[in-house]
C-alpha cells in the first residue's frame, strides 16, 4: 500500500472557465494557468503520481510545452492512469478538498466525482471530494485563488513481477 498527497493552486481572472474536476462551474472568474488550471484534477494527479513515486505532473506535463497549453486536465489524469495500470498500480481511495470562498461548490460535487471516478476506472464511492471555505482568511478566502488538497492511497498488484488478483 502506498500513500500519496497533492496540492495545487491557481489564480482566479476574468475571460477563463472555471473548471473543477472536470465541471464548468458558472462564474465571473476562472482559473488561470497554461492548462485548464483544474487545480482540483492536478491535485489529484500529484497524489497519484506522488504514491507510486512518479514525479508530479510538473515532470509529465511541463508548463512550458506548447503541446499542453489549454489542456484538458481530465485527458492528463487519462494519461497518469495509464502511468498507474502500466506499474500495476490499483486505486483503493482517493479524498480531496476544493478550497474556495465562492462559488459554492456543493451543487457540482457529484458530477466532478463521477467524471474523475470514470477517467480513472474506479467506483464513484472510492473518490470523495468536498469543498470548504477559509472564512475569508488568505489569498482563497479574499477570492484571489482557489487551491486544492488530495490524499490517495494505492495498492499495487504486482509482488516480484507478478500480477496478484
Amino acid at each position: 500500500m502506498r500513500v500519496g498527497m497533492g496540492y495545487d493552486v491557481h489564480r482566479l481572472g476574468p475571460d477563463r472557465d472555471l473548471i473543477l474536476g472536470g465541471v464548468k462551474i458558472p462564474y465571473e472568474l476562472g482559473l488561470i494557468g497554461h492548462s485548464d488550471a483544474d487545480c482540483l484534477a492536478h491535485a489529484i494527479m500529484d497524489s497519484l503520481l506522488g504514491a507510486a513515486a512518479m514525479g508530479d505532473i510538473g515532470k509529465h506535463f511541463p508548463d512550458t510545452d506548447p503541446a499542453y497549453k489549454g489542456a484538458d486536465s481530465l485527458k492528463l489524469m487519462a494519461h497518469v492512469k495509464g502511468l498507474l495500470d502500466e506499474a500495476g498500480y490499483q486505486i483503493v481511495n482517493i479524498d480531496a478538498t476544493i478550497i474556495a470562498q465562492k462559488p459554492k461548490m456543493a451543487p457540482h460535487i457529484p458530477e466532478m466525482r463521477e467524471k474523475m471516478a470514470g477517467v480513472l476506472g474506479i467506483g464513484v464511492d472510492q473518490l470523495n471530494v468536498k469543498a470548504t471555505t477559509e472564512e475569508g482568511l488568505g489569498f482563497t478566502g479574499e477570492g484571489l485563488g482557489i487551491s486544492c488538497q488530495s490524499i490517495c492511497l494505492l495498492e499495487n498488484r504486482r509482488v516480484g513481477g507478478i500480477e496478484h488478483v
